[in-house]
């Protein structure tokens, strides 16, 4: 259950974002054991002068995720790889227009609701 920020050039269709959106947490669930129904993600529509990436100037899609600590690289990898490849199907990203950071945190950096970090056993 990573939270996800995806940052996206503003001014695309509901359908464009849709599309990022469920690659995105399609390939959480694929390569990294998540369930389901456990989707938390921002979405960040951005003026393209305010989404700088290197010498890009057409689509180009960030994203950070923060989750807990844990997962093998080998998952992250396959995370990495899943993402462009679903990207490019649908909207048709380009793999290399697509920056991906992770930064990983403890169980108790973690409150859902009630100001309780559900992770942790008190």
């Amino acid at each position: 259950m990573p939270l996800v920020n995806i940052y996206l050039l503003k001014g695309r269709s509901r359908a464009y974002i849709k599309a990022i959106a469920d690659g995105v947490n399609k390939a959480v669930i694929d390569t990294m054991g998540f369930p389901d129904d456990d989707r938390y993600q921002v979405i960040h529509e951005c003026e393209p002068d305010c989404l700088e990436y290197q010498t890009r100037d057409t689509e180009r899609v960030m994203m950070h995720l923060v989750m807990r600590r844990g997962r093998p690289d080998d998952a992250k990898k396959a995370f990495y790889a899943r993402v462009v490849e679903l990207l490019a199907c649908d909207p048709g990203i380009e793999p290399g227009n697509v920056l991906i950071t992770i930064t990983e945190n403890n169980d108790i950096d973690w409150s859902f609701q009630d100001g309780v970090a559900q992770f942790c056993s008190e």
